[in-house]
């Protein structure tokens, strides 16, 4: 009934837009062309929207379950629907309802098999297709994601995926992230992944803290551990982001012997035996181990030793770890202090092993040097602070320096006169409008070059998290040549410096009514006009990897 009704009224708005653009062509006489004699428009001529008032019609429809035609049922909960509305809203409805050959089609009462997260919230995204509103959350994103893509309403999963990525900081808080990153990884959301990598990556310490950081697939979890952007405070603390991944998967693994032996066991009594336990079953706990094992092998090849200093080395014999695994860590620690004692032919040999634990990317052939490359450390020995302050009131084209030049408002070359065997040109002055910084070596050793690699950390604020939101590397020589090592667009110019016109300030009266910008989100501190940047410089020897840094999104092969 619905469906002719709308059908009628298009027919007659269709005709009738057709009866009005003939009319316009033709002149009050009737003769095409005479459209020049009569404007198109008078000036009495007003286009009204009432769109708001449609939109409670077609609203009113659902909430009042006006002229349904069928019946959705999820996990028992029955939701009234029209055909037209679903047909339009969903590419798979307009295909499960519109094509004979589905016998949905012929069924005035249809029966959807939902997830329970899915099932609670299918109200909410029944009705978006009657008011496009949703309530969403960085608890319930997740299931109306899900729906949104299985039912391909392509509409909601941009609103959802924008959503995602303006609250990354957000879900790290609230120990969502991992569950974000691998949940958009595998439905092919990559932009939302790659957010949530970076995000990983740049600030793994305060992730590992949470729960969520168990979920970890550990195919993924080894991929992450062979970048050489993670920004850590020092080797150390990779380590123990990985014990503590493996001691979530050890109490998940536990929890899934301890079903499987309540499910097979015939008595009550084992499955409760020791609060919980696995009931004494040695072939399970057996199993646990084994898989632990395999774990630990995995995960822990991708941590650098060399990259630990000796007395960290020696500090990983009194963990519980390295002593119920002794002959995998004695053998990574052999390898580290193998490094610190200048065994060049031995460290040569490890570097340049096919197939080594250093994982892929380690260039020149080698399988093992990412093992001798350091990451982004943030340790006082090879990180400085640089902060700008007050950043509004900073002058156009002005350095502050502290170790480099940074050169956040633009770079400015002043107009200068150039001699030439011709005579005198007149250079005029020129305005680079990037984020720069400049690194200055000013004795490079005369011997040989100095390899570097240099690391930019720029904090940044989301949803009232601060966090490390952007990050360069570069790998450079210094020598009596190349002393100084520019880096620009370090940051976009115009999203840093979008902040004058919210921290401009005016004695006028007229100035202070009008609406301020929002700050970058580049600024921090409790008024928004702090750049905060870390500078991270860590020599590099003959062995580590000079490859570029890999920006692509893990995937893991399964």
């Amino acid at each position: 009934m619905l469906e002719r009704v709308v059908g009628r009224m298009f027919r007659s708005a269709t005709r009738s837009s057709q009866e009005t653009r003939t009319e316009e062509k033709m002149g009050p006489s009737g003769s095409p062309g005479d459209d020049k004699a009569v404007p198109s428009q008078s000036p009495g001529d007003i286009e009204i929207d009432n769109s708001n008032h449609v939109l409670v019609k077609i609203a009113t429809l659902y909430a009042e379950r006006l002229m349904n035609d069928i019946c959705l049922v999820v996990e028992g909960v029955e939701y009234p629907a029209h055909r037209l509305i679903l047909c339009a809203s969903s590419e798979v409805f307009q295909v499960m309802l519109m094509n004979p050959q589905w016998s949905e089609s012929h069924l005035s009462r249809v029966e959807l098999k939902e997830t329970p997260a899915c099932a609670a919230i299918f109200g909410q995204f029944l009705r978006y297709f009657y008011t496009g509103q949703i309530r969403i959350n960085h608890l319930t994103i997740m299931p109306v994601l899900a729906l949104a893509d299985k039912y391909n309403v392509k509409d909601l999963i941009t609103l959802c995926v924008d959503y995602m990525c303006g609250h990354i900081a957000h879900a790290a808080t609230h120990n969502q992230l991992i569950s974000w990153f691998q949940y958009t990884l595998s439905l092919g959301h990559y932009q939302v992944a790659q957010a949530c990598q970076n995000i990983v990556k740049w600030n793994l310490e305060i992730v590992a803290e949470t729960s969520d950081f168990g979920n970890f697939h550990h195919e993924i979890l080894a991929r992450l551990l062979q970048q050489n952007d993670l920004v850590v405070h020092n080797e150390m603390a990779v380590f123990r982001c990985v014990v503590r991944w493996l001691e979530l998967q050890h109490e998940q693994l536990l929890q899934s012997c301890c079903a499987a032996s309540s499910g097979s066991s015939s008595s009550s009594s084992n499955s409760s035996q020791d609060g919980g336990s696995c009931g004494g079953d040695e072939q399970l706990e057996s199993q646990v181990e084994t898989q632990m094992e395999a774990l630990v092998e995995q995960v822990m090849s991708h941590v650098r030793f060399p990259m630990m200093s000796p007395r960290q080395l020696a500090e990983l014999l009194m963990s519980p770890l390295t002593k119920k695994y002794k002959e995998f860590f004695i053998e990574r620690m052999a390898i580290g202090m193998s490094f610190h004692s200048g065994h060049t032919d031995r460290i040569q040999q490890i570097a340049y092993a096919e197939g080594g634990g250093g994982g892929e990317g380690g260039g020149g052939g080698g399988g093992n040097r990412l093992l001798f490359t350091p990451r982004l450390y943030t340790a006082g020995k090879w990180r400085s602070l640089l902060t700008v302050e007050n950043f509004g009131a900073l002058q156009a084209y002005h350095t502050r320096t502290l170790v480099v030049d940074v050169y956040p408002k633009g770079v400015w070359f002043r107009k200068y006169f150039l001699i030439v065997w011709q005579g005198t040109v007149e250079v005029p002055e020129s305005v680079l409008r990037t984020v720069r910084l400049s690194f200055t070596c000013k004795d490079p050793p005369e011997s040989e070059d100095l390899r570097v690699k240099v690391g930019i950390l720029i904090n940044g604020m989301q949803d009232g998290v601060e966090h490390v939101m952007s990050v360069m590397q570069r790998n450079h020589r210094f020598s009596e040549k190349e002393k100084v090592l520019n880096l620009d667009n370090i940051l976009a110019f115009d999203e840093l410096n979008q902040v004058c016109s919210f921290s401009s300030t005016s004695t006028s009266s007229a100035s202070t009514s009008t609406s301020k910008t929002e700050p970058s989100p580049y600024l921090v501190g409790p008024n928004r006009d702090i750049l905060k940047i870390h500078i991270t410089i860590a020599p590099l020897c003959e062995f580590s990897s000079i490859e570029p840094p890999d920006q692509s999104l893990i995937i893991p092969t399964r």
